[in-house]
């Protein structure tokens, strides 16, 4: 009886050797420096406009040091790190703890941002408690509401919550580029190239009450995710990019 000889299975599975490698502390020190100089090269090659009707406010607590939360899209991150060469020490950046998580904490860290780690697998409440530390002691707190796995432009509640407890405003922002491709990832990811336009709009200080219910909560997190959609479609509009819809509600993951 003749037949063919069954093929042997491919095994799909990354070769330890290279995961090892690409886990080392050389390595990741290594792409967080190829990627620091990546995006200060963009942003010194590039003009940035700043613009929207929340700017001014969003200057002012900058400058005078009043605590606020900064809110901007996953998909929006590279240019968000460059938005301002102020101090920015006093900026703390939540950072999942998820795999990814340490590749990006040490490159905003390289940024000169502090970064606390947190999601709402891990460390969720622990994380919250230390950004309100922070907040009372005069620090303010970035959150990519969406981050790290979706659904992509998607608002969670930690944001709200954070803000609500801590008494300070949340100044929503996106960024655009004219030129730079959008990978296919989860959050379509912008990836601004050296010599470009882009503008930064920044919406209206949200102004969260304390001691919100569930209900509460959540019509302050739509109230989030609107805002940062509206600046998103139109920082994306005036740049000549095609408009980015949010994911389905509830697909993908939960972040906080």
């Amino acid at each position: 009886m003749h037949g063919s000889m069954p093929r042997p299975k491919r095994n799909r599975r990354t070769n330890p050797l290279l995961k090892r490698i690409a886990r080392s502390g050389f390595v990741q020190a290594l792409l967080v420096g190829l990627v620091g100089l990546y995006i200060r090269f963009v942003r010194l090659t590039s003009r940035f406009d700043e613009e929207g009707p929340g700017l001014a406010d969003l200057l002012a607590h900058w400058r005078e040091g009043r605590p606020m939360v900064m809110c901007f899209w996953h998909g929006r991150l590279m240019m968000m790190a460059r938005m301002r060469r102020r101090d920015l020490k006093q900026i703390h950046v939540l950072i999942s703890v998820h795999s990814d998580g340490e590749l990006i904490a040490r490159t905003i860290e390289n940024l000169g941002f502090s970064t606390i780690r947190g999601s709402s697998r891990k460390r969720g409440v622990a994380a919250l408690r230390e950004l309100l530390q922070v907040i009372e002691a005069g620090g303010s707190a970035a959150f990519t509401p969406d981050g790290p796995s979706g659904p992509r432009m998607r608002a969670q509640v930690g944001a709200i919550a954070a803000a609500s407890r801590g008494g300070v405003p949340i100044f929503p922002i996106s960024v655009s580029t004219r030129r730079g491709p959008l990978l296919r990832s989860w959050d379509r990811f912008l990836l601004a190239t050296p010599f470009n336009r882009g503008l930064y709009l920044v919406g209206e200080a949200l102004n969260i009450p304390p001691d919100l219910d569930a209900e509460g909560m959540e019509q302050w997190r739509l109230v989030l995710e609107t805002a940062l959609n509206d600046l998103t479609h139109e920082a994306d509009r005036r740049m000549g990019r095609p408009r980015i819809e949010p994911a389905a509600p509830g697909s993908g993951k939960a972040y906080r």
